[in-house]
């Protein structure tokens, strides 16, 4: 069994360094880099070191979403409830992040103890019932939601302590903080999927479920470790967006799920499971945020930076199937 489960994962790696190794990795790369080019010679403020590192603190919290539901994705499945995490984990904190009442650390491991549940609590259902991950977090979406509004009673929560708002507006040897804790997320998460057993076994889940099987793996484990990873992802994002506009909003997190999806995708993570790197959703993070800022720098309205994304959403999903069917 040890031996036959070795060569299975020495076929699903050696496949998914092929697949990995084609548009999806090296073009979103070249794509980086041919568009902070342009917008670099189009918008001189684009390469001023204040730009950069805004452009990189803005990107943190899709980011931190993102990695979350790259996890989800590599095993096949899908988490629209991340967005309402983010605002209920964001509240709980909040809850716990007033002045002289508790120290820092009750708000945080509140926060992200309520992720954890409410990603557990996804993989529970997905796992239990097998109704499509699709449908079970969209559930979880409104309840999240409804639960954010109930815990704050349709208020935003104020008064945090200034211990609090360091997380998500201080700065350490003068690099701010989202910046920091996004570096240990990416190295965190990268370890993870590349370096661990747990991550092997996620891209055998989201390969071929039934070979994963037949090699011993558990898959309802699997995909509810990964689910809870992904809720406490989820809770990380909602504390740090809290702590930087050092408010518990109810209505935070509104299509931060679409977002982190869609620098995913564009990251090379494909829909249909199995292949996904922490690094490519980095960069369809980043990607996404620096387009986002140089259309801002062009003075281009919201409603059209809308329109710009859906388009090359859908454009890094017809590449990924187009990769699917000539693979096929």
């Amino acid at each position: 069994m040890k031996n036959g489960l070795t060569s299975y994962f020495n076929q699903v790696g050696g496949t998914y360094t092929l697949r990995t190794r084609g548009i999806g990795q090296y073009g979103i790369i070249l794509a980086f880099i041919l568009l902070c080019i342009i917008l670099a010679v189009i918008t001189p403020k684009f390469l001023t070191l204040s730009n950069l590192t805004n452009i990189v603190t803005q990107v943190s919290i899709n980011a931190l979403l993102a990695f979350g539901v790259t996890f989800v994705i590599i095993t096949g499945g899908i988490d629209l409830s991340i967005g309402s995490m983010v605002a209920v984990t964001g509240v709980v904190a909040a809850l716990f992040a007033h002045p002289d009442e508790y120290p820092v650390v009750v708000p945080l491991l509140m926060g992200l103890l309520s992720g954890l549940l409410l990603g557990a609590f996804n993989g529970f259902v997905i796992t239990r019932t097998k109704v499509p991950p699709f449908i079970v977090t969209l559930g979880t979406m409104t309840i999240g939601r409804g639960l954010a509004l109930i815990l704050s009673k349709g208020r935003p929560i104020s008064n945090l302590s200034d211990s609090f708002n360091f997380i998500g507006g201080g700065k350490l040897l003068g690099i701010p903080s989202p910046i920091l804790i996004l570096i240990l997320a990416f190295v965190g998460c990268s370890i993870i999927l590349k370096k661990t057993i747990l991550g092997r076994y996620m891209y055998a889940v989201g390969g071929n479920e039934q070979a994963a099987e037949a090699s011993g793996i558990r898959l309802n484990k699997v995909k509810m470790v990964v689910y809870t990873l992904c809720g406490g992802l989820a809770a990380l994002a909602g504390i740090l967006l809290t702590s930087r506009i050092t408010t518990g909003q109810p209505n935070a997190g509104v299509g931060f799920e679409l977002d982190a999806i869609a620098a995913a995708i564009i990251g090379g993570t494909s829909t249909s499971g199995g292949i996904g790197t922490i690094t490519g959703t980095l960069i369809g993070a980043l990607l996404i945020g620096v387009i986002s800022n140089g259309l801002d720098l062009l003075n281009v309205t919201s409603y059209y930076q809308q329109v710009v994304m859906g388009i090359i959403i859908i454009g890094a999903v017809v590449l990924d199937s187009l990769s699917q069917t000539n693979k096929a």
